[in-house]
Protein backbone atom coordinates (compact mmCIF):
# COMPACT_ATOMS: atom_id res chain seq x y z
CA UNK A 1 0.00 0.00 0.00
CA UNK A 2 1.52 3.24 -1.28
CA UNK A 3 1.20 6.44 1.30
CA UNK A 4 0.15 9.41 -1.41
CA UNK A 5 -0.58 12.90 0.89
CA UNK A 6 -2.41 14.16 -2.39
CA UNK A 7 -4.85 10.93 -2.54
CA UNK A 8 -8.48 11.25 -1.61
CA UNK A 9 -8.06 8.29 0.39
CA UNK A 10 -4.92 9.08 2.00
CA UNK A 11 -6.72 13.06 2.65
CA UNK A 12 -9.44 11.21 4.48
CA UNK A 13 -7.36 9.23 6.75
CA UNK A 14 -5.57 11.95 8.10
CA UNK A 15 -8.66 14.03 8.32
CA UNK A 16 -10.49 11.12 10.23
CA UNK A 17 -7.79 10.91 12.58
CA UNK A 18 -7.45 14.30 13.29
CA UNK A 19 -10.66 15.00 13.62
CA UNK A 20 -11.78 11.44 16.32
CA UNK A 21 -8.41 12.66 18.59
CA UNK A 22 -9.43 16.72 18.52
CA UNK A 23 -13.15 16.62 18.76
CA UNK A 24 -14.20 13.08 19.32
CA UNK A 25 -17.76 13.89 20.16
CA UNK A 26 -18.26 15.69 16.90
CA UNK A 27 -16.73 13.48 15.17
CA UNK A 28 -18.76 10.40 17.03
CA UNK A 29 -21.67 11.95 15.63
CA UNK A 30 -20.71 11.83 11.63
CA UNK A 31 -19.61 8.26 12.09
CA UNK A 32 -22.73 7.18 13.52
CA UNK A 33 -24.58 8.69 10.74
CA UNK A 34 -22.54 6.85 8.21
CA UNK A 35 -23.00 3.29 6.61
CA UNK A 36 -21.00 0.72 8.18
CA UNK A 37 -18.72 -0.34 5.43
CA UNK A 38 -16.31 -2.94 7.40
CA UNK A 39 -14.19 -3.74 4.09
CA UNK A 40 -13.59 0.13 4.00
CA UNK A 41 -13.07 0.29 7.77
CA UNK A 42 -10.32 -2.76 7.64
CA UNK A 43 -8.94 -1.77 4.36
CA UNK A 44 -8.49 2.09 4.62
CA UNK A 45 -8.22 2.95 8.03
CA UNK A 46 -7.25 -0.11 10.50
CA UNK A 47 -4.54 -1.44 8.34
CA UNK A 48 -2.71 1.60 7.11
CA UNK A 49 -2.84 2.69 10.63
CA UNK A 50 -1.33 -0.94 11.93
CA UNK A 51 1.22 -1.08 8.98
CA UNK A 52 2.33 2.40 10.37
CA UNK A 53 2.96 1.34 13.59
CA UNK A 54 4.82 -1.53 12.48
CA UNK A 55 7.14 -0.30 10.31
CA UNK A 56 8.29 2.34 13.02
CA UNK A 57 8.59 -0.75 15.27
CA UNK A 58 10.73 -2.04 12.59
CA UNK A 59 12.81 0.82 12.50
CA UNK A 60 13.25 1.33 15.97
CA UNK A 61 14.38 -2.32 17.16
CA UNK A 62 16.02 -3.29 13.68
CA UNK A 63 17.41 -0.03 12.37
CA UNK A 64 18.52 1.82 15.70
CA UNK A 65 18.19 -0.91 17.92
CA UNK A 66 18.10 -0.99 21.98
CA UNK A 67 20.97 0.66 23.88
CA UNK A 68 21.38 -1.29 26.80
CA UNK A 69 24.16 -0.27 29.48
CA UNK A 70 25.99 1.20 26.94
CA UNK A 71 25.94 -1.92 23.90
CA UNK A 72 23.18 -1.71 21.09
CA UNK A 73 20.89 -4.61 20.34
CA UNK A 74 19.41 -4.15 17.08
CA UNK A 75 17.20 -7.11 16.23
CA UNK A 76 18.09 -9.10 12.83
CA UNK A 77 16.32 -7.79 9.83
CA UNK A 78 14.48 -10.84 9.08
CA UNK A 79 13.01 -11.39 12.60
CA UNK A 80 12.09 -7.44 12.76
CA UNK A 81 10.37 -8.23 9.57
CA UNK A 82 8.44 -11.32 10.54
CA UNK A 83 7.60 -9.28 14.20
CA UNK A 84 6.50 -6.46 11.95
CA UNK A 85 3.97 -8.35 9.67
CA UNK A 86 2.53 -10.38 13.06
CA UNK A 87 2.25 -7.15 14.65
CA UNK A 88 -0.16 -6.12 11.78
CA UNK A 89 -2.11 -8.95 11.80
CA UNK A 90 -2.39 -8.60 15.66
CA UNK A 91 -3.38 -5.07 15.26
CA UNK A 92 -6.64 -5.90 12.85
CA UNK A 93 -7.88 -9.33 15.06
CA UNK A 94 -7.89 -7.29 18.05
CA UNK A 95 -9.99 -4.94 16.57
CA UNK A 96 -12.13 -7.69 14.92
CA UNK A 97 -12.20 -9.08 18.37
CA UNK A 98 -13.03 -5.83 20.24
CA UNK A 99 -15.70 -5.58 18.31
CA UNK A 100 -17.53 -8.84 18.85
CA UNK A 101 -17.18 -8.39 22.49
CA UNK A 102 -18.90 -5.38 22.06
CA UNK A 103 -21.74 -6.45 20.01
CA UNK A 104 -21.95 -9.29 22.48
CA UNK A 105 -22.32 -7.69 25.60
CA UNK A 106 -24.87 -5.08 24.12
CA UNK A 107 -27.58 -6.36 25.34
CA UNK A 108 -26.69 -6.92 28.63
CA UNK A 109 -26.17 -3.06 29.01
CA UNK A 110 -29.41 -1.98 27.75
CA UNK A 111 -27.58 -1.44 23.97
CA UNK A 112 -28.03 -1.97 20.64
CA UNK A 113 -26.74 -4.57 18.82
CA UNK A 114 -25.40 -3.97 15.93
CA UNK A 115 -21.91 -5.52 14.47
CA UNK A 116 -21.29 -2.77 11.96
CA UNK A 117 -21.61 -0.47 14.39
CA UNK A 118 -19.12 -2.13 16.62
CA UNK A 119 -16.75 -2.39 14.14
CA UNK A 120 -16.89 1.08 13.75
CA UNK A 121 -16.34 1.82 17.60
CA UNK A 122 -13.50 -0.74 17.85
CA UNK A 123 -11.77 0.81 14.60
CA UNK A 124 -12.03 4.10 15.22
CA UNK A 125 -11.86 4.23 19.43
CA UNK A 126 -8.14 2.47 18.65
CA UNK A 127 -6.71 5.64 16.64
CA UNK A 128 -5.04 6.88 19.76
CA UNK A 129 -3.46 2.94 20.25
CA UNK A 130 -2.49 2.72 16.60
CA UNK A 131 -0.67 6.02 16.39
CA UNK A 132 1.30 5.91 19.87
CA UNK A 133 2.96 2.98 17.87
CA UNK A 134 5.07 5.81 16.02
CA UNK A 135 7.32 6.68 19.35
CA UNK A 136 8.68 2.96 18.94
CA UNK A 137 10.25 4.42 15.89
CA UNK A 138 13.35 5.55 18.31
CA UNK A 139 13.37 3.35 21.29
CA UNK A 140 14.67 6.34 23.76
CA UNK A 141 11.44 7.81 23.32
CA UNK A 142 9.09 4.64 23.64
CA UNK A 143 7.98 4.80 26.58
CA UNK A 144 5.67 7.85 25.23
CA UNK A 145 3.50 5.18 23.49
CA UNK A 146 1.51 5.25 26.95
CA UNK A 147 -0.53 8.12 24.83
CA UNK A 148 -2.39 5.39 23.39
CA UNK A 149 -4.38 4.99 26.36
CA UNK A 150 -6.15 7.91 25.18
CA UNK A 151 -8.07 5.21 22.90
CA UNK A 152 -9.76 4.38 26.49
CA UNK A 153 -11.35 7.70 26.55
CA UNK A 154 -12.41 7.49 22.77
CA UNK A 155 -13.91 4.26 23.08
CA UNK A 156 -16.10 5.87 26.13
CA UNK A 157 -17.24 8.45 24.30
CA UNK A 158 -18.04 6.50 21.82
CA UNK A 159 -20.43 4.31 23.52
CA UNK A 160 -23.57 6.14 23.39
CA UNK A 161 -23.16 7.25 20.07
CA UNK A 162 -22.34 3.90 18.24
CA UNK A 163 -23.94 1.45 20.51
CA UNK A 164 -27.10 3.70 21.66
CA UNK A 165 -25.96 2.55 24.93
CA UNK A 166 -27.94 4.39 28.25
CA UNK A 167 -26.29 6.90 30.62
CA UNK A 168 -26.83 4.37 33.36
CA UNK A 169 -24.86 1.52 32.03
CA UNK A 170 -22.22 3.08 30.00
CA UNK A 171 -19.14 3.13 33.15
CA UNK A 172 -20.40 -0.66 33.34
CA UNK A 173 -20.35 -1.71 29.25
CA UNK A 174 -17.35 0.09 28.76
CA UNK A 175 -15.56 -1.87 32.08
CA UNK A 176 -16.87 -5.06 30.61
CA UNK A 177 -15.37 -4.45 27.32
CA UNK A 178 -11.90 -3.55 28.36
CA UNK A 179 -12.06 -6.46 30.81
CA UNK A 180 -12.76 -9.33 28.25
CA UNK A 181 -10.52 -7.55 25.61
CA UNK A 182 -7.68 -7.40 27.60
CA UNK A 183 -8.20 -11.30 28.53
CA UNK A 184 -8.95 -12.22 25.10
CA UNK A 185 -5.31 -10.44 24.10
CA UNK A 186 -3.84 -12.56 26.68
CA UNK A 187 -5.30 -15.58 25.01
CA UNK A 188 -4.03 -14.56 21.41
CA UNK A 189 -0.43 -13.26 22.52
CA UNK A 190 -0.25 -16.69 23.80
CA UNK A 191 -1.36 -18.85 21.12
CA UNK A 192 0.53 -15.97 18.72
CA UNK A 193 3.59 -16.79 21.13
CA UNK A 194 3.35 -20.76 20.06
CA UNK A 195 3.85 -19.88 16.84
CA UNK A 196 6.36 -17.61 17.00
CA UNK A 197 8.41 -19.40 18.63
CA UNK A 198 9.70 -22.11 16.07
CA UNK A 199 9.94 -18.92 13.71
CA UNK A 200 12.60 -17.84 16.58
CA UNK A 201 10.60 -14.70 16.20
CA UNK A 202 10.56 -12.67 19.36
CA UNK A 203 7.65 -11.24 21.02
CA UNK A 204 5.27 -8.79 19.50
CA UNK A 205 3.07 -6.63 20.60
CA UNK A 206 -0.23 -7.13 22.25
CA UNK A 207 -3.50 -5.22 19.96
CA UNK A 208 -4.36 -2.52 22.07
Amino acid sequence: MTFDPSSAATAGLVERVKNILLTPQAEWDKIDAEPADVNKIYMGYVLPLAVLGAICGFIGMSVFGLNLFGTTYRVPMVTGAVTAVMQVVMGLVGVFVMAFIANALAPTFGSQQNMGQAHKLAAYGSTAGFLAGVFAIFPPIAMLGIVGLYSLYLIYVGLPKMMKTPEDKRIGYFLSIIVVAIIAGVILNVLMGLVRGPLGVGAAPGFG
